[in-house]
């Protein structure tokens, strides 16, 4: 088979409703389980810690807490089973692997939340009262 060929296949199965996905962010993963005849769906709520592959390998890593135990997955964000990713919350991280989060316990395995938008908000608003010129009041005629 040919690299044409090849990428074009993938790109037919690459999934074109996924959101912006970051390492930091909180995320709900949606997956299908099938348990005998019956499928269902369980959420998977956790933090992105890493990200991996490009295209149609491409997979996030998430860690969640259940009974003071660390719990992470795998999840292969192109793949059938993966219903659907919601993030709930984006995290200001520095790194692109979170791995000391697993080291963390209590409070300091928190994020901090990254505000988007105040600090464009704040050079906007500078910029147009920049632009717009300072009228004078008209002289009055007696």
């Amino acid at each position: 088979m040919s690299n044409a060929t090849v990428e074009a296949v993938e790109k037919s199965q690459l999934k074109a409703d996924l959101p912006v996905i970051e390492v930091g962010d909180s995320v709900d993963v949606s997956v299908k389980i099938v348990e005998g005849s019956k499928e269902r769906i369980q959420v998977f709520s956790g933090v992105v810690i890493a990200m991996t592959g490009q295209g149609i390998s491409r997979s996030i890593t998430v860690r969640r807490i259940v009974s003071n135990e660390g719990v992470e997955r795998i999840f292969p964000l192109h793949s059938p089973r993966v219903a659907g990713i919601e993030v709930k919350r984006h995290g200001h991280v520095r790194r692109s692997k979170l791995y000391y989060l697993r080291d963390r316990v209590g409070k300091k395995r928190r994020l901090r939340d990254r505000r988007r938008g105040l600090g464009s908000l704040e050079t906007t608003e500078t910029t147009t009262e920049q632009a717009a010129p300072a009228t004078t009041a008209p002289a009055k005629a007696d």
